[in-house]
């Protein structure tokens, strides 16, 4: 029979029988990165003067996230050769796909960009639906975050709301750059 002790929840933790699983650092990691990159690659499709190709700019925007997690990973393995005995092992595969989530948190500005190449919308329109899902979406992780870790809503909030300033900063700086 389990112990009960298992049931206590830290002091403004999730409530009994809601259960929130911790997300692994990595996860956390990749996914923000991924989500701040989106955001700085659509904020760089606004080009006045460019013809708009919404279909281009989403291989665009999924090729860097491709490249930028391969990357990511890559530098892992490097770390972990220079710190180990030097051997490429399952471990170094293990690293190079640990980036995942990077890719994973781009491809909501993928398909919204796709939908604009579909006709469904205009890019610019497509543009700005991407930033406002991206700063949205790093709310939401860094709020599921904090309270996965046991912090209570108020705490949560605000530690989502900071990681949706990085969005917001990205956004700011595209208007004052357009």
């Amino acid at each position: 029979m389990p112990d009960r002790a298992d049931h206590v929840r830290p002091e403004g933790g999730a409530p009994r029988g809601i259960s929130l699983r911790r997300p692994s650092e990595q996860l956390l990691f990749s996914g923000i990165y991924g989500l701040v990159l989106a955001s700085s690659m659509v904020a760089a499709l606004d080009e006045t003067g460019e013809k708009a190709d919404p279909g281009a700019d989403a291989l665009w925007v999924l090729i860097t996230a491709l490249a930028s997690g391969a990357a990511h990973g890559y530098a892992h393995v490097i770390a972990q050769r220079a710190a180990a005995d030097g051997a490429a092992t399952t471990s170094s595969l293990r690293a190079m796909l640990a980036a995942w989530p990077l890719v994973a948190a781009a491809l909501p500005t993928v398909g919204i960009l796709l939908a604009a190449a579909a006709g469904w919308w205009a890019e610019d329109t497509a543009v700005d639906a991407a930033l406002l899902f991206n700063p949205v979406a790093l709310f939401a992780l860094g709020t599921s975050a904090a309270r996965a870790a046991g912090h209570g809503w108020l705490s949560s909030c605000l530690a989502g709301g900071l990681d949706m300033l990085i969005g917001l900063v990205i956004i700011m700086v595209n208007a004052l750059v357009h």
